[in-house]
């Protein structure tokens, strides 16, 4: 099937012809029609699948006949995030690129003056991020009696981050008989009662099982170390034909640290995450997208729906709290039928979460080659060595006592009192003793507590 084959205009079609595409994917196929014929839809797809474009390429055909009046925008696309949303306004500005239509972007973090200004002229497309688009309507400077088009993007993700609620009251100041676009990677409850609720008669398209499997990314766990997993990585790094790669983080603070400790070690890496202002995030973007940084250090923030061509490796240096949060990260690459690749670390805590991911997806993912694995806990050893020096430290206790002038007759002294605090001092493992404890403790390194030795019911 071609573009040419799903209504679309001519204006539209060369567009898209001369953005490099010919074929629709899965998604699009399915939508576009349904979309032109003014339909409720629910669009169910992998993320990577092309579901902006199923909604985005429909809409511009429908809106190039009409005219926009002030405030009061035509049609809504409400996104979770600024980038998505961005994302999406950029997709507008390359396929309708022959029509003359106005758009106004709705995001934090930047001046509200100029959108407002935009507001008020009049735009065709709104694409908005809830908590935004309610401040300006409360403020009154948005009416939406006039939007007869609703889209709601990433619905999943709008449900992770607390925005239902929202998202229902702006349905509620929408036409009742608007056309009601909802699109999601996966439908958990909420999101099905949702569309029950706002959307009527909805035509549902489903392209592939909620959180399934894409053959097109190998996936793989490496097990290692808490201490153990920058040395891991780096490894992975440097084994892997590596062109771009997103490593995810679950931390804001590891983002940083892990970024900065990428650079020291000569990697071009770079940073993202919700502590940046919107200037900064979209700066770091352009540069990953630009080649300068050929490595990015995300959270969260850049798991869903963003869209970067060439991305070849995904490494979750943080097994994600959420399995549904893996199937977006990994997402970030095999986009558009490209082939990628997807590492997750994996320490003994994290053994839960992979399970759920595995349960999730219905995928037994493989254990990387244990050599890449087991290389990096062995750089930790030095520390291990440190350890008897640390236990010594309360020796050197008694600051009120004089100490002896003659070394000789010190260690002489020692002999004599020694005995009756042997039994105190047995108490404590022998350093060797205690090495072989810390293998199936990775996170510590400090002294063994005394009681811990005493055995319990032996």
């Amino acid at each position: 099937m071609k573009f040419a084959d799903l209504g679309l205009s001519d204006e539209l079609l060369r567009a898209i012809d001369e953005s490099g595409y010919s074929e629709p994917t899965a998604i699009q196929a399915g939508a576009i029609p349904s979309v032109l014929m003014m339909r409720d839809m629910i669009g169910i797809a992998q993320t990577g699948t092309g579901k902006t474009a199923s909604f985005v390429l429909p809409m511009i055909d429908i809106l190039a006949h009409g005219r926009a009046r002030a405030l009061m925008p035509r049609s809504l696309i409400l996104e979770p995030t600024r980038e998505l949303a961005a994302q999406v306004a950029e997709n507008f500005e390359k396929y309708g690129k022959y029509h003359k239509l106005s758009m106004a972007l709705l995001i934090g973090g930047v001046q509200m003056g100029d959108q407002i200004k935009a507001l008020e002229k009049g735009v065709d497309v709104l694409i908005a991020t809830p908590g935004r688009l309610m401040d300006l309507f409360e403020r009154g400077k948005i009416l939406l009696t006039g939007c007869n088009l609703l889209v709601i993007d990433e619905a999943d993700r709008m449900l992770d981050m607390g925005f239902i609620p929202d998202i229902e009251n702006i349905c509620t100041k929408l036409p009742a008989n608007r056309q009601t676009l909802l699109f999601s990677a996966t439908m958990p409850p909420p999101i099905k009662k949702l569309a029950d609720k706002f959307l009527s008669n909805p035509k549902t398209i489903e392209v592939a099982r909620p959180a399934s499997r894409n053959e097109n990314i190998e996936q793989f766990v490496v097990k290692t170390s808490e201490r153990g997993k920058r040395d891991t990585l780096r490894g992975l790094i440097e084994a892997e034909d590596l062109s771009t790669a997103i490593v995810f983080c679950n931390r804001k603070t590891t983002v940083r640290e892990l970024a900065k400790s990428l650079q020291r070690s000569g990697y071009r890496a770079g940073e993202i995450h919700g502590d940046m202002d919107q200037s900064s995030r979209i700066a770091e973007l352009d540069r990953f997208k630009a080649g300068t940084i050929n490595i990015l250090v995300a959270s969260d923030v850049a798991a869903r729906g963003l869209d970067v061509k060439g991305v070849s490796h995904v490494f979750n240096f943080d097994a994600p709290w959420h399995p549904d949060d893996y199937v977006h990260r990994i997402g970030r690459t095999g986009r558009a039928g490209a082939q990628g690749r997807a590492f997750t670390l994996v320490t003994p805590s994290d053994d839960e979460a992979i399970d759920n991911i595995q349960k999730l997806t219905g995928y037994n993912i493989p254990v990387h080659g244990t050599a890449t694995a087991d290389a990096a806990p062995a750089k930790d050893e030095p520390r291990e060595e440190r350890e008897p020096r640390r236990e010594s430290r309360p020796a050197r206790g008694g600051r009120g006592r004089a100490k002896p002038a003659d070394p000789d007759a010190k260690r002489a002294d020692d002999k004599r009192n020694e005995a009756p605090r042997k039994k105190d001092a047995g108490r404590k493992p022998p350093p060797a003793a205690r090495q072989d404890d810390d293998g199936s403790d990775d996170g510590w390194n400090g002294p063994m507590p005394g009681f811990l030795s005493v055995g319990f019911g032996s």
